[in-house]
């Protein structure tokens, strides 16, 4: 995407389980998870009060709701604890050139790892969407714009990379 560019709106997106090789029936939109840092208060001689100082790296729980049309089997897929399940969303974000007022599309992905917490079966009413959805605690995420990775976090192997650089490397090599 061009530092011109105006992004909008994501255009269109699909939900992939694994390595995005098998669409999901998803339905409506997917609640992706806050990154709330661990904080602890700082006090004390040399400052002004107190302030929150947010621990590098180290992110409260985080979760991710997928909902479905239906009770369909990929739901199901994702229920399984012991082998945590990989999602990718892919999307098309579109963006309109400031300069041209033309519109264009830079792709959107975000890969997720997780355990499911709360499987929702929904309801079964006549002739309506039933409603059901899944929410997994997130154990790894990545979210990559235009190609480019702008965040990941592994939570089980210590990695966390912000703009390319793992700001864990230094934490990773005294520990």
């Amino acid at each position: 995407m061009a530092q011109y560019d105006i992004p909008s709106v994501i255009n269109h997106y699909n939900a992939y389980y694994g390595a995005a090789e098998e669409l999901i029936g998803q339905s409506g939109e997917v609640e992706l998870p806050d990154f709330e840092a661990i904080t602890d208060t700082i006090d004390g001689g040399g400052i002004l009060g107190e302030f929150e100082d947010p621990v590098t790296g180290h992110f409260e729980s985080m979760e991710v709701t997928v909902p479905f049309a239906v009770l369909y089997k990929s739901q199901f897929d994702l229920i399984n604890t012991t082998e945590p399940p990989m999602l990718t969303f892919r999307g098309s974000e579109q963006v309109i050139n400031k300069s041209t007022g033309n519109t264009d599309y830079v792709p959107v992905r975000v890969i997720i790892k997780g355990k499911a917490k709360t499987n929702k079966l929904g309801k079964l009413s006549r002739g309506k969407k039933g409603e059901p959805e899944i929410t997994m605690e997130v154990l790894y995420i990545k979210v990559e714009v235009d190609g480019e990775t702008m965040v990941e976090l592994d939570k089980l192997n210590f990695r966390f990379i912000v703009n390319g650089v793992d700001l864990m490397e230094k934490v990773r090599s005294q520990c």
